[in-house]
């Protein structure tokens, strides 16, 4: 057994690279071997977003606060709310973050796969464009 006390690590502002606005993270729990699955609190200010992205292995979040947006690629933005689940296939090019006028709170959980040292869980892609992030939701 393996306890791991949550003042172990600092909240941590979300990369630019991988973020359009404020996000920040708080890990839940870092991949750690022979496990290969990762879990964060990611907490999305109105309007912040993450850019374009998959995972080799798929991602389900669950929403726990606010009101956030999600979208596949060539799918239609949706709306999501505290409860809801998301799961994102293998390798689905998606985004997800808050509504424009909401803050949104999800936990992320994702594998790594067996690619080099620790595995791979996400490969970034594009910015969402504010006219992508605009779409009317579906939801």
């Amino acid at each position: 057994m393996n306890i791991t006390r949550t003042a172990a690590e600092d909240t941590i502002k979300g990369p630019a690279d991988w973020f359009t606005g404020d996000v920040y993270i708080d890990m839940v729990k870092a991949t750690q071997a022979p496990s290969r699955i990762g879990a964060a609190a990611v907490h999305f200010t109105p309007g912040a977003r993450t850019a374009w992205h998959t995972h080799p292995v798929g991602q389900t979040i669950l929403v726990t606060e606010g009101v956030g947006l999600c979208q596949r690629e060539g799918g239609p933005v949706e709306l999501i709310r505290p409860g809801d689940s998301v799961y994102f296939e293998p390798d689905e090019n998606h985004w997800h973050g808050a509504a424009p006028n909401r803050f949104m709170v999800h936990i992320a959980m994702q594998e790594a796969d067996d690619s080099g040292e620790g595995g791979r869980a996400v490969v970034w892609g594009e910015h969402v464009t504010d006219e992508q992030y605009a779409a009317t939701p579906a939801g």
